[in-house]
């Protein structure tokens, strides 16, 4: 493209300050989008360069998408997309339905900047170019340029270029129409994100993909660093967090699995039954064998190939990784993060955990297993042969019979192993079942126990990751619920993910799909999970009016109820003779001290909840500290918990105080923390 003449000694012509587009396409509308100031600068360098001819690429976007210069083509790199035409902008002129700017092409454009800089030199106006499509554009001023519309002739021999039709503003340059350029993100990549998304190919209410999701939840982190990690942006400690979406779902749906249900689904409410077999029957096939597999190797198989493509594009990066799943995306993480192969010195360690831990308690659980069987008599003999709880459950009738157990506690004791082992649902070392027997015990180089597996939990050969990922980030998630499903009942707090040492449970209050995983491991204790601080650094209003309310209530029913009593108590009392004045009134006092008792209970829980909240033992699974964490609702949220339900479980990317918390986590990781930390977080 060649560059405008010089103007002519003396004139007043400034030559156009470019900026690059790229064309956005979403249900056939186009849309024009301005890249990023410091990503048009580096597109205007190359071209500059003169290396249009060569078919140089310039990676834009942090990265995700490369500009080929010489087809003018904008292509993602991460996952597939439509190929974005790319346009380097001079003269705009405003649509006719929604009122943005269109860029001309970049041929006419130089067309009119030739004549815009004649005018100006010359000081002559009211020049008239036709446009590619015949159309009419005026330059009547430097603040006054027009595109005329031509008007349709039922004769072609007439329909020549007139002035006729409505006007279209013209525009030059793109400091002058309003369009919103952002100024680019940091180029230091400081940690990397994988993201698996749920059900279905929509992820949110406004049914998007993930990669849009995962667009909105990287803008927000960026605005969250902006806010919260100023002094360290300052000091060059922080860069950015980059997310990447992994998608599965196309991949399970183009097993031809479709056709087959298509063949058998009915013909009526088609929308409904398509929306189904879409979105819901994931859950299904997830839960299928065959379809398992396809799911957890896609996701592996994604997130390797993501892995070792970034560290291509980005070899300086010496980052950790983390992962994020929303909804079924987070179990399908759970699941194979439960069975990634730890290194043998990890494995030592933990066994030596476990023969510790088994030591001591195991044999007082074999004691009581006796008890419950009322074979109480024959712990002695257990006790002799240490026997602990492992050893129990390795047990055969041989092996008992040559302890001297006769034949009816000998057949007791192994009905109860039969029926427990049938009941254990072991997907891994260290996840306990219904017996609340740990199989963090059993030696580690055995590998993961499977024992009668039943047909709820799937079956897979799980793969390996290439990284062992930091944290994993639950949102909106299924998987307390579909432990409980397979018969596991409880998880022993001994237990770590094998290649993982953090692990967050994160969900909305309304959210219909999420569980708790907390009551899994301490499950005789009852307790809050942990409130997600607001990331302006306080409670919403409505609940602290709300608090206040329930406190101010509380205060007020028991005064009322104290002066109801003294009032009745005053009544009923019959006289009492001067002399017992004194002791009449030490009874007042002490009743009035019982009255005023109830005025400072309600003051106490939260007090006390803050105390103990701390010191609440959750286990190894996220390295001791708390893994449940809750959102605030909305105001507008509080009025109706059903309304609100599908939003709940699809706010998460867009919510600040989720990335904050995901941002404060993985920063905390390498000795960053937030410039001021929040109320109430950890």
């Amino acid at each position: 493209a060649a560059e405008p003449p010089e103007p002519e000694p003396g004139g007043r012509y400034e030559a156009v300050v470019p900026h690059w587009f790229y064309c956005k396409v979403t249900d056939t509308r186009e849309r024009w989008v301005p890249f990023s100031a410091q990503d048009s600068e580096r597109l205007e360098e190359a071209h500059g360069a003169g290396k249009d001819q060569d078919d140089v690429v310039v990676p834009t976007s942090g990265g995700r998408y490369d500009v080929h210069l010489r087809t003018r083509q904008r292509v993602a790199v991460y996952w597939e997309e439509e190929v974005s035409e790319v346009r380097r902008c001079t003269w705009f002129y405003k649509g006719d339905k929604d009122n943005k700017f269109i860029p001309y092409s970049e041929s006419f454009s130089e067309e009119l900047e030739e004549a815009y800089m004649i005018a100006v030199t010359l000081d002559e106006w009211k020049k008239k170019l036709e446009s590619p499509n015949r159309e009419v554009i005026i330059l009547h001023n430097p603040k006054l340029m027009v595109h005329y519309h031509p008007v349709a002739s039922s004769d072609d021999w007439v329909s020549t270029p007139t002035e006729q039709g409505r006007p279209r503003t013209v525009k030059r340059g793109v400091e002058n129409i309003a369009v919103e350029i952002p100024s680019g993100e940091p180029l230091q990549i400081d940690h990397l994100v994988f993201v698996v998304h749920g059900i279905g190919p929509a992820c949110d209410i406004r049914f998007r993909s993930i990669v849009q999701c995962v667009n909105d939840f990287r803008n927000v982190s960026l605005s969250m660093l902006q806010a919260h990690f100023k002094k360290a942006q300052e000091q060059q400690q922080v860069g950015r967090v980059e997310f990447l979406p992994v998608n599965w779902h196309s991949s399970l749906h183009s097993t031809g699995v479709d056709v087959d249900l298509e063949r058998i689904t009915l013909p009526s409410i088609n929308r409904l039954r398509h929306f189904i077999n879409d979105t819901i029957l994931d859950v299904f096939f997830y839960n299928s064998s065959t379809y398992c597999q396809t799911i957890v190797d896609t996701v592996a198989s994604e997130m390797n190939r993501l892995h070792q493509l970034f560290l291509q594009r980005n070899p300086q990066f010496k980052g950790g990784v983390s992962i994020a799943g929303h909804s079924l995306g987070s179990l399908i993480l759970f699941d194979l993060l439960t069975n990634q192969k730890a290194d043998p010195e990890e494995d030592e360690h933990r066994a030596q955990g476990s023969r510790t831990t088994s030591s001591t308690g195991g044999i007082e659980e074999v004691k009581e297993i006796l008890k419950k069987l009322e074979l109480s008599e024959y712990c002695g003999v257990f006790e002799k042969e240490k026997m602990d709880r492992q050893a129990l459950f390795l047990c055969t009738e041989t092996n008992l019979k040559e302890m001297g157990i006769p034949l009816g506690p000998r057949m007791k004791i192994l009905h109860y192993l039969s029926s427990r082992t049938e009941m254990k649902v072991c997907f891994l070392h260290g996840l306990c079942s219904s017996h609340h027997i740990s199989s963090h015990s059993i030696p580690l180089t055995q590998g993961p126990l499977y024992l009668n597996i039943p047909l709820s939990q799937v079956s897979a050969n799980y793969p390996q990751l290439n990284y062992k990922p930091t944290i994993f980030f639950a949102f909106g998630s299924p998987i307390g619920m579909f432990l409980t499903v397979r018969g596991v009942k409880r998880i022993d707090p001994n237990y770590s993910l094998p290649t993982c040492k953090g692990f967050f449970n994160i969900f909305h209050p309304f959210d219909p799909v999420a569980y708790r995983i907390e009551p899994m491991i301490v499950p005789d204790l009852e307790f809050e999970p942990m409130l997600l601080p607001h990331h302006k650094g306080r409670k919403r209003m409505h609940l602290e009016l709300k608090e206040g309310l329930t406190r101010m209530s509380v205060d007020l029913k028991n005064n009322l109820l104290g002066s109801l009593r003294v009032a009745w108590q005053s009544f009923t009392r019959a006289p009492v003779p001067a002399l017992e004045a004194g002791s009449t009134e030490a009874e007042a006092e002490a009743e009035a001290g019982t009255e005023k008792q109830p005025d400072t209970k309600p003051e106490e829980p939260p007090a006390a909840v803050k105390e103990e909240t701390p010191l609440i033992n959750v286990g190894r699974l996220n390295g001791g500290n708390r893994i449940d964490y809750v959102l605030q609702e909305k105001p507008i949220e509080s009025f109706n918990e059903y309304l609100f339900a599908l939003q709940g479980h699809l706010c998460y990317w867009e919510s600040e105080d989720t990335v904050l918390l995901v941002l404060k986590e993985i920063y905390q990781t390498q000795g960053i923390t937030l410039d001021q930390p929040l109320p109430g977080s950890q």
